[in-house]
């Protein structure tokens, strides 16, 4: 169970992000972000090592807001071989020094997502300690998910992970209202819209050889 701290984190998440988001092919601004957190959720670590949170964030400076899917991971201690991973260094008020990836690239992020998918974990409010989010659903219909090494490629509509078996496993960094036609599994959640509703869409789908998108 992660356990939530309501501290001082030097940068901010949102400030890491306002770096960090530009360099993405996915990003449609044409300058520097005006971020907002909007909401998302978090899962557990198993090993209680790693912080996993799934942070929405909407960018005001364009002629619209767009809300983006920000996986993170926060740890205590750099990850091997992911320098090209890393979103940025923190101090967090109560447990020190945090880097913070891009989850997709964490092992431990891949796990817990895929076990979300087939409802072997559970999603986690986002700010809140041991209170899970019912807002996030989930669903999956097929064999089950390997774990394991993954290519993981980018364009303009997201984020692909590719598993061992064939199946690619999508974000959706611009949370689409419904998923694509033919997609096996996908997981969906919630934010605050800037017009003061709650907005709703799909953030992940996981697409086998035998489904289309």
């Amino acid at each position: 169970m992660a356990i939530i701290h309501h501290t001082t984190l030097k940068p901010s998440k949102l400030e890491l992000l306002t770096t960090w988001l530009p360099t993405r092919p996915w990003y449609t601004g044409t300058g520097t972000p005006e971020l907002t957190k909007a909401g998302g959720f978090r899962l557990d670590d198993p090993e209680g090592e790693v912080g996993i949170e799934f942070m929405v964030a909407v960018d005001s400076s364009g002629p619209e807001p767009v809300a983006y899917l920000a996986p993170l991971t926060y740890r205590a201690a750099p990850l091997p071989g992911a320098d090209h991973a890393l979103v940025g260094t923190m101090e967090h008020g109560v447990l020190g020094p945090r880097w913070a990836y891009d989850g997709i690239h964490d092992p431990v992020l891949r796990t817990e997502l895929l076990a979300l998918f087939e409802g072997r974990a559970q999603a986690q409010a986002q700010s809140l300690t041991d209170t899970p989010d019912h807002e996030v659903t989930h669903s999956y219909t097929g064999p089950g998910l390997p774990t394991g090494p993954g290519e993981v490629t980018e364009d303009r509509d997201g984020t692909g992970l590719a598993l061992p078996d064939g199946t690619v496993l999508r974000l959706h960094r611009r949370p689409r209202p419904t998923a694509p036609e033919g997609a096996a599994g996908q997981v969906s959640g919630a934010w605050d819209a800037p017009d003061g509703t709650r907005a709703r869409a799909v953030f992940a789908t996981l697409h086998t050889s035998r489904s289309a998108g």
